[in-house]
């Protein structure tokens, strides 16, 4: 069964960097889309990232765009999202996320299933 071991988050000030890393484990990840989202407390889920497996194409959230940075590793089943210039407003958990089409990851529903405990991004100062 496929999960994700998200790592790589923690407290940084306005403006640092983190870099986060996606382990799956259970299914091979090649054939997949895969990417990022996050959930900030009483906000909705927002899609942050995805390369794809149809078009190797990386897509990025408007909000993201220019700060962040995603590559995937397919011999180390893994997906690695490198965050500079970040905001209070980048707080929030984020997942890791595979699936046909980057389309579900960013915009993910409701009800699509976390595979893992995500990891907490918080930008303060």
């Amino acid at each position: 069964q496929l999960q994700f071991v998200e790592s790589g988050g923690g407290l940084v000030q306005p403006g640092g960097s983190l870099r986060l890393s996606c382990a799956a484990s259970g299914v091979t990840v090649d054939p997949y889309s895969i990417g990022w989202f996050r959930q900030a407390p009483g906000k909705e889920r927002e899609g942050v990232s995805c390369i794809s497996a149809a078009d190797g194409n990386t897509y990025y959230a408007d909000s993201v765009k220019g700060r962040f940075t995603m590559s995937r590793d397919n011999a180390k089943n893994t997906a690695y999202l490198q965050m500079d210039s970040l905001t209070p407003e980048d707080t929030a958990v984020y997942y890791c996320a595979v699936d046909q089409m980057c389309v579900t990851i960013m915009y993910p529903q409701p009800d699509f299933a976390t595979r893992g405990q995500g990891t907490q991004v918080t930008v303060s100062s």
